[in-house]
């Protein structure tokens, strides 16, 4: 049996709760504007929010491509088959023919006890029609915020939700801002029920992403997951990464090249233009800077790590930010094309092959993530790190998985430096051999005040005495380190 069909989230309903309870106490409206990458779940949160509290409430949901016209008639439709409206009669028969008249309807209509709004892809709203944000903040600062409503506002384009709220737009100062993310390792294992390691890959595997999450039949193992999924080929585990990248990329672009470069593996510049490029030679430095800010600055689909030591350091090196997206890229999409062909055991069988190294690479942002929040601890041997991150120079040789440090990217204090062994074979004098030697060339590493720490699937061995290291990080201590 897959998970339920709705998982985790305790703290977003709980934040939900709160702003609806001030609404109540208060009489006035409220307003949320919720953020998050496609398929994150930011609908489904809503709507459960909305089944729960059991009050009347509008879901509506823009179309991309429908004209203002379309958009307008499709929310008079909403409005009145939703339990908002406390007299039918103020309802006109035919749909608004603009965004201000449409506003002005919703406010004419609210009940005078508590409920909710729900528009949900706003940025499509105001991609239709350039006055939509001007039409909301007026109908808000003079209508809908004297009655104890609460707005919610829903995008997944990330740099648009953002500059809706911004100093410079009209709805500045007028709503709170949620960013959702996926959920994390602890919400995934318990979701799924578990144990760390599995609960680890899983999370890999689904980037957290509920909508892969929901079809995961219970207590089932990863890679026992992806092989049921290979003989599918409209599982969610194509399907959600796929959706995602069609929607933001709907014609293949030197964007969307760019960020399969880097989802093949390509973590430098250079090698990103080379592989982006076309027959007549790599991509120029001028198109593919702007082509990296769009992606991880508007996108936020690919993330930008830099060395982290005391001194400024090169090169810095790009992932694709999504886990999912990520093997999607590297392995799941010629997956599914031996999926399509009636070849689910070579589908599976290309998965995993890849794996062993894709998954070494793949969880060491998560082990960083999860000393980061593990500082607060009472028995980390480092309180004073604000920072983990990785450190390696222009040759990667070394390349160093772990650096902490009191800030990024220049620091001016380092605490430790360790390594990340996630395989089949524990860490062992040699692999602390190797460590030591590459932590000497980390500018800032001082063997007599940093410490040494290790992240590791299978355990240790044979560290003992002179080869023991100050903190080992198993699979349960990353997992625990998230809230459940």
């Amino acid at each position: 049996m897959a998970v339920e069909a709705f998982v985790g989230r305790s703290v977003e309903l709980g934040l939900l709760r709160k702003r609806l309870d001030r609404i109540t106490a208060t009489g006035s409206g409220g307003a949320v504007a919720i953020r998050g990458r496609r398929q994150v779940g930011k609908s489904r949160l809503v709507q459960e929010f909305c089944d729960r509290v059991r009050i009347p409430y509008l879901f509506f949901t823009a179309t991309k491509g429908t004209s203002s016209l379309e958009a307008l008639a499709m929310f008079h439709a909403e409005l009145r088959e939703s339990g908002l409206p406390r007299d039918e009669s103020l309802l006109p028969l035919s749909a608004p023919t603009s965004w201000p008249d449409a506003l002005r309807l919703l406010a004419t209509v609210l009940p005078e006890t508590p409920s909710i709004v729900v528009l949900d892809e706003l940025p499509w709203l105001a991609e239709q029609d350039p006055v939509f944000d001007g039409a909301l903040q007026t109908a808000w600062d003079r209508l809908l915020s004297r009655r104890p409503v609460l707005l919610l506002l829903l995008g997944s384009d990330l740099h648009m939700m953002e500059r809706l709220t911004a100093y410079d737009r009209p709805f500045y100062g007028r709503a709170d801002s949620l960013v959702l993310g996926p959920l994390n390792p602890a919400e995934t294992g318990a979701a799924l029920g578990l144990d760390a390691p599995d609960a680890i890959d899983a999370h890999l595997v689904s980037g957290g992403l509920p909508g892969i999450l929901r079809a995961w039949p219970h207590a089932t193992p990863p890679l026992d997951f992806i092989r049921a999924e290979c003989a599918d080929p409209a599982s969610p585990l194509f399907g959600v990464p796929e959706t995602a990248l069609m929607a933001e990329f709907p014609a293949p672009d030197q964007s969307r090249r760019v960020l399969e470069a880097i989802g093949s593996g390509d973590r430098t510049r250079a090698d990103i233009a080379a592989t982006a490029g076309s027959r007549d030679g790599a991509l120029p430095s001028g198109v593919l800077s702007p082509l990296l800010r769009r992606l991880s600055e508007e996108k936020r689909m690919v993330a930008v790590d830099s060395p982290l030591s005391t001194r400024a350091g090169r090169p810095a090196l790009h992932r694709v930010a999504d886990s999912n997206m990520r093997l999607y890229l590297a392995a799941l999409r010629s997956a599914q094309q031996l999926t399509l062909r009636g070849r689910p055991d070579a589908a599976f069988g290309l998965v995993a092959r890849r794996w062993p190294a894709w998954r070494g690479r793949a969880v060491e942002p998560l082990v960083r993530e999860s000393l980061e929040l593990a500082v607060t601890d009472d028995d980390f041997p480092w309180p004073g790190t604000e920072t983990v991150g990785g450190w390696w120079n222009r040759a990667f040789s070394p390349e160093i998985d772990l650096v902490g440090a009191d800030r990024a990217p220049v620091a001016r204090i380092l605490f430790f430096v360790g390594s990340v062994k996630w395989l089949n074979t524990p860490f062992d004098g040699h692999d602390l051999a190797s460590l030591r030697q590459g932590a000497t060339q980390v500018p800032g590493f001082d063997a007599t005040t940093c410490g040494l720490a290790v992240a590791t699937l299978s355990g240790t061995k044979d560290l003992t005495g002179d080869d023991a290291v100050d903190l080992v990080w198993g699979p349960r201590d990353v997992v625990s380190a998230w809230p459940a």
